[in-house]
């Protein structure tokens, strides 16, 4: 028989490689038992929806940001999706987009109507490249998305510049960077609001779920009650203790709001926010040691007076040193049993928006160059050091296949 699993580890043996016994999941979540019992008490209180637990998950989160609003959703797609809405966006306006993000970023614009408007990244940081930037804004340009990719922040200075000088509103697409630090300042502060995920392959999870930051009122008010319907604030108070309360439809809403199952788990996760970091920190040095002679390019090093959070390990094959492809040496990796990502194919080479607003191979080169060499590989603070050296080795074996 070909092409099983037993198969390929003879295949593996016989190249001298040992093979992981367990398929290592790319960024599997560490689960205390904290959340498992906060979850179970959900369960058993018969309040598993919008609740309690979301409300002091919301206090935790802007307490920790800093900020004066925080709005828990069910993703951080709904997050960026009502930012839209709340800061305007209506057909015809333009949002400056990097095209190397995930198809969210984009498509949240083209959900409230807008027109996403792509630009190229660094080739070094793979953030949104502030030069590119200012070339693309026209007299509809309403806003700009800063992408903190990876973890890693944006160059908030020259884009808060930018945006002054041209009365741009930024909705920072913070879902790899809740520990990202810029200067002394966190992440999702710098613009008019800040959204934020904690989808299972995050840095602090929920399972599903996301949130939105901001310190204005307004936009505060909006996303609230967008996010559940479009229900005036008594919505969430109706089957509280508190006595029943008569909502009012104000808007054309979504259904947008996260569970206290989700909050459950976020009220633990978060408080460990640190720690897990300090361990991802160590692996993604114990990294940059391992593959420092490889035909790679590991991640440009930090920015000075910066904090990175460390949520993606992205290496950049060296395809024009070696015999494999990037998608061959994905292949190789799953073979160990090591799962991998892909941190991005560029939206602009993905056949939807190559259709609908006739973008084509060669116009962001950067982002193009960075899609055929890039792969991710493990980063979880629930690795252990045996996890990692098996990472490592599979690396090595991937990139000596001839």
């Amino acid at each position: 028989m070909k092409n099983n699993i037993k198969d390929d580890s003879i295949v593996q043996i016989e190249r001298g490689k040992i093979l992981r016994e367990k398929f290592l999941v790319f960024g599997s979540p560490l689960i205390e038992q904290p959340e498992i019992d906060e979850v179970i008490g959900s369960l058993k209180s018969g309040w598993i929806g919008t609740g309690p637990k979301v409300h002091q998950f919301e206090e935790m989160f802007k307490k920790y940001k800093g900020v004066k609003y925080a709005m828990a959703l069910n993703s951080c797609t709904a997050a960026l999706h009502l930012s839209m809405v709340a800061i305007g966006i209506k057909p015809g306006d333009e949002v400056i987009v990097p095209t190397m993000t995930f198809a969210a970023t984009a498509n949240a614009v083209i959900h409230a109507g807008g027109k996403p408007v792509f630009v190229d990244c660094q080739r070094d940081t793979m953030n949104i490249d502030p030069d590119d930037i200012e070339r693309k804004i026209s007299q509809r340009t309403k806003a700009i998305i800063p992408v903190h990719f990876g973890g890693r922040p944006c160059d908030m200075d020259r884009i808060v510049n930018i945006a002054r000088k041209h009365n741009l509103k930024i909705i920072e697409d913070s879902a790899h960077a809740i520990e990202t630090e810029y200067k002394g300042k966190k992440t999702g502060t710098f613009g008019d609001i800040g959204c934020f995920s904690f989808y299972v392959t995050k840095n602090i999870v929920t399972g599903e779920g996301g949130m939105a930051v901001t310190d204005n009122e307004d936009y505060a008010n909006q996303i609230k009650i967008l996010g559940l319907h479009g229900m005036s604030k008594d919505a969430w108070k109706r089957f509280s203790d508190a006595g029943y309360k008569h909502y009012q439809v104000v808007y054309s809403g979504f259904k947008y709001n996260m569970m206290d199952l989700q909050a459950a788990i976020g009220i633990h996760q978060l408080p460990r926010v640190e720690k897990y970091w300090k361990r991802r920190k160590e692996i993604w040095d114990r990294y940059n040691n391992a593959f420092d002679n490889l035909p790679v390019f590991v991640p440009a090093a930090v920015e000075q007076n910066t904090k990175h959070a460390f949520h993606l390990y992205t290496l950049l094959i060296d395809i024009d040193r070696l015999r494999i492809s990037r998608d061959q040496f994905l292949s190789e990796m799953t073979k160990q049993n090591i799962g991998v990502g892909v941190h991005y194919i560029a939206l602009h080479l993905h056949p939807f928006y190559q259709k609908t607003y006739a973008y084509k191979r060669g116009d962001f080169p950067n982002s193009e160059w960075i899609s055929d060499r890039t792969v991710s590989i493990p980063l979880s603070a629930k690795l252990t050091d045996g996890d990692v050296e098996d990472v490592i080795g599979a690396v090595s074996d991937a990139i000596t296949i001839t």
